[in-house]
């Protein structure tokens, strides 16, 4: 039996876009209030139930995203181009080998109606 679960978490950032096709408005500085969800796929386990706690994803989603909180995200290894679609791999690449049955993580501007999701590559990738 597989069981999804997920937590929900947020934060705050800046960041502009520089390269040539980029909106004008876009190449300066902005900020958002950024929202996602981590997914988690698993058994549940026979002994409590559940498949992972929630709390320790938690904890862990907290000091994977902590630098980017209320930072620049364009100084940040990695996201140099900070995109909805990088800044979900990059949060990916660094829950991954914390969050055993990580599946997919999303990540928003819901000012904005937007989303970005990575899912897990598939074996057949």
């Amino acid at each position: 039996m597989i069981i999804e679960i997920e937590k929900d978490f947020q934060f705050e950032a800046a960041h502009y876009f520089s390269h040539p096709d980029a909106n004008d408005a876009f190449k300066n500085i902005h900020g958002h209030s950024f929202k996602g969800t981590v997914r988690i796929q698993g058994d549940p386990q026979e002994d409590k139930g559940w498949v992972r706690d929630l709390w320790k994803i938690d904890n862990i989603i907290k000091e994977v995203i902590a630098p980017l909180d209320h930072a620049m995200l364009n100084d940040i290894d990695g996201l140099d181009a900070p995109a909805l679609e990088q800044i979900a791999i990059w949060i990916f690449e660094r829950l991954t080998p914390r969050l055993p049955g990580l599946a997919c993580v999303e990540v928003g501007r819901p000012s904005c109606g937007e989303r970005a999701r990575y899912k897990k590559p598939s074996a057949s990738s």
